[in-house]
């Protein structure tokens, strides 16, 4: 067998016209595209395993899978890059290879992960599909009051999707965040992992506290319930951005 080098890929991707990152049975995924192009300039089977998975319809500005490629293939020339960006469709781009260590694992050396809900609040065709619009502007004040007070806690299993076989629902949120931006709201969230559906949940929850549905207060009685079902409905897909993955022993920056 050839000796192979592994590499950290940087992708980006408009998610509306896939069920996410990873691949599934009977339907389209950004990740299988990639190891579908990967193969054939490779000429032979490669996959990718991605520092995690986004819902149908979610988009990616970073996203970092690790690879191994042969070592006699020069992934690190232009041209390589140029032929792979040429075969993948016009709504998936990967940036860059980076050469990392053997043991470099894009999911499990992730230190920090950051995600952007986009808000619109007057229809816009060119936002359709990449922010969801709200007609009634919320508080802002009163949903980053409530977003505050998520970074007491750790056990965010009321903002899990069901049956997950995660080991813990345990997460470390170091922001959470509203910014009134020219046509809208972001909510900006970090921390060290996320649960699946949790960002959208957490939005949706926030909404609701900022249309004064629910108090700024009440959000404790929701992450202490430790039920899905007490929290807000999950927001549309469309609005959701992986924009940032850190990793401890690696310099990302180009």
């Amino acid at each position: 067998m050839n000796a192979v080098q592994r590499y950290f890929i940087e992708i980006a991707y408009n998610g509306t016209a896939y069920h996410g990152w990873q691949i599934q049975k009977n339907a389209l995924s950004v990740q299988e595209l990639v190891n579908k192009v990967l193969s054939t300039l490779c000429r032979q089977d490669i996959e990718t395993l991605g520092c995690g998975r986004t819902d149908t319809g979610v988009h990616a500005r970073q996203l970092f899978a690790h690879v191994d490629i042969p070592d006699d293939i020069d992934v690190l020339n232009l041209q390589f890059l140029l032929s792979l960006n040429s075969m993948l469709p016009f709504d998936i781009v990967v940036k860059r290879f980076i050469k990392v260590a053997p043991n470099a694992h894009a999911r499990f050396d992730a230190s920090l992960r950051s995600y952007e809900y986009h808000i619109h609040f007057t229809k816009d065709p060119f936002l359709h599909n990449l922010s969801w619009l709200l007609r009634d502007k919320p508080d802002i004040t009163l949903m980053n009051q409530a977003a505050a007070i998520l970074m007491e806690y750790k056990d965010f299993s009321c903002f899990s999707k069901s049956n997950t076989k995660t080991l813990t629902n345990n997460c470390l949120i170091q922001r959470a965040e509203w910014v009134k931006t020219e046509n809208g709201i972001v909510f900006h969230i970090s921390a060290d992992r996320f649960l699946r559906n949790m960002v959208r949940a957490i939005v949706g929850t926030l909404i609701k506290v900022g249309k004064k549905e629910m108090e700024v207060q009440d959000i404790r009685k929701v992450i202490d319930s430790k039920n899905r079902s007490v929290a807000g409905e999950s927001v549309a897909a469309c609005g959701l951005y992986l924009t940032e993955v850190i990793y401890p022993y690696l310099s990302l920056e180009k």
